[in-house]
């Protein structure tokens, strides 16, 4: 499987660089990124060549959220190889939510080495080549979403499941069933095996974008999507139509500015919005189907 890697420049104030880097990388995903590295005015992206998506590349950086950020690339083709080992090796701390719940590093850590407090949640991530480790902001404010649901029983979807945090999230606080999906086949393999690594045995696991929802896998009670503005647009449709009235949808992976946009559609859609969080310059938004 061959590789391109493509070296962004980031011209802008030192003020906005890391928020400017971090809103590249999650716009990255929608031509088909699937890693990153992150150094000091540059960040380094890799993607599948067969999977490249060069014009939907260029419209995200035209269409760039944040003024008077320039953004200029080169590309490369490379080996294929494991972008992410690196990070990998070197793990990440503990990240706490909310007090109720621990995420800890499986390929360095053991639940034994951990003081996460009485009736605080412990889930194990050995990230692969996948994000949501929880130590960026949507993924933590998605998680403290799921911690303010009821999932005892319910049944949830997880688009673009990554390492598979927020559905193992779900199954741990009772969902009866989870289905999960992502384009990325790393992703569908890393989040098999952090479901096995949290004794998870309730959920599906599928390759591919949103027409692989299973229509005879629903309604869902729960819908999340922690993925950026363009995709979840895109792919909101999709999800609709395995939701019954009442369910929720949960999304983030999008900046505050990103909200009047999206809650417009959302009205188109029979959604209300039920409740809203931000970190940062991030947001998650949960919304109830009305009908």
């Amino acid at each position: 499987m061959k590789y391109l890697e493509v070296v962004f420049n980031i011209t802008c104030q030192n003020d906005i660089c890391q928020i400017s880097k971090d809103l590249l990388m999650d716009l990255a995903g929608a031509a088909g990124f699937e890693s990153f590295d992150d150094e000091a005015g540059t960040v380094h992206g890799y993607v599948q060549r067969d999977l490249f998506d060069c014009e939907a590349l260029d419209r995200e950086i035209a269409d760039f959220p944040i003024p008077d950020v320039q953004i200029d690339y080169a590309i490369k083709e490379v080996e294929d190889v494991n972008w992410n080992q690196t990070w990998e090796a070197n793990g990440f701390d503990p990240i706490k939510v909310d007090d109720r719940l621990l995420i800890y590093d499986a390929k360095h850590m053991t639940p034994d080495q951990l003081s996460p407090g009485e009736g605080c949640l412990l889930i194990g991530i050995d990230a692969v080549q996948a994000f949501g480790s929880g130590s960026h902001q949507t993924t933590r404010m998605m998680l403290a979403a799921l911690l303010d649901r009821e999932l005892s029983g319910k049944s949830v979807l997880d688009c673009g499941c990554g390492t598979g945090i927020l559905g193992i999230g779900a199954s741990l606080l009772g969902a009866g069933k989870v289905v999960a999906f992502d384009i990325d086949e790393w992703s569908v393999d890393n989040t098999r095996h952090n479901a096995e690594l949290n004794g998870i045995g309730n959920i599906r696991i599928l390759h591919g974008d949103a027409s692989v929802i299973p229509g005879d896998e629903g309604p869902f009670d729960i819908v999340m999507a922690n993925i950026n503005r363009n995709i979840l647009l895109e792919d909101i449709p999709s999800y609709l139509r395995v939701m019954p009235a009442g369910s929720l949808l949960l999304i983030s992976g999008f900046l505050m500015e990103d909200v009047p946009l999206l809650t417009a559609q959302a009205a188109e859609w029979d959604l209300e919005e039920a409740n809203r969080q931000s970190e940062d310059e991030w947001c998650q938004l949960t919304f109830r189907k009305v009908k």
